[in-house]
């Protein structure tokens, strides 16, 4: 196809594939930030729609008999785009036990509006997992200490921000890993190898990492399912 020239040629400039591949790259760079900003994102004047999605979690602790349960509802936004994206609106808990109603209330309500006004939100797990309770923590099932209430529930908050991909989670090495389950099995090995020679010098069957009881007077107090047990008497902080 040929092009007639009408004007008087003052320059010209050889072109090739590289720069053109450039050109092309950065006008839809372009044109990508130009259609970011017009989407929508989190900040405090946002409408909240009638309908959120929600995810509940159950929280049970030694230190109450009611459960308590956790649930954190979730803003869609640009919705039906490529850009759609899910965030942390608010949060509720609930449970049958009003003992901490005052600042489980007060502290659900911060964290609705640190979410609502937008922005990176997850030192808050940092903040919630480092509270301590003076009275003492206690042990999750599997043998996860928990040092507060508060913290559990700064777990939760974590577990629901990683399901979303907003928190990335921590990926050991293989390496590492291997190192690990090595470890792992020669404590094991080493602790059965322990217990069956304290139970051929004593009678009374108890571990050997069991633990004065304070109502009995026997070493045979332990941590079972989260809770101090003494497997002489019965006694327990759990009731």
């Amino acid at each position: 196809m040929s092009h007639k020239i009408t004007q008087k040629i003052v320059g010209y400039k050889v072109v090739n594939k590289e720069e053109q591949q450039a050109q092309y790259e950065a006008q839809m760079q372009l044109e990508a930030d130009a259609e970011k900003q017009d989407l929508e994102s989190m900040h405090e004047t946002l409408k909240r729609p009638d309908v959120l999605f929600g995810t509940t979690y159950k929280i049970k602790t030694p230190q109450s008999e009611h459960a308590m349960y956790i649930t954190i509802n979730d803003m869609v936004l640009n919705a039906g785009t490529e850009f759609e994206e899910r965030h942390p609106y608010e949060i509720f808990i609930n449970s049958k036990n009003m003992e901490h109603f005052q600042w489980v209330l007060a502290l659900t309500r911060l964290i609705s509006a640190v979410w609502r006004k937008g922005g990176d939100a997850c030192f808050l797990v940092d903040e919630l997992k480092g509270v301590f309770d003076p009275k003492g923590g206690y042990f999750k099932k599997g043998g996860v200490y928990m040092p507060s209430l508060v913290a559990e529930i700064g777990c939760a908050v974590e577990t629901h921000l990683k399901r979303m991909g907003i928190m990335k989670g921590h990926e050991m090495e293989h390496n590492h890993k291997a190192f690990l389950d090595l470890k792992r099995r020669e404590f094991d090995a080493k602790t059965q190898a322990t217990q069956v020679a304290a139970q051929s010098q004593t009678n009374d069957g108890f571990p050997e990492q069991a633990s004065l009881c304070g109502k009995c007077h026997v070493k045979a107090t332990i941590v079972m399912d989260g809770c101090v047990t003494c497997l002489n008497c019965g006694e327990s902080k759990c009731g």
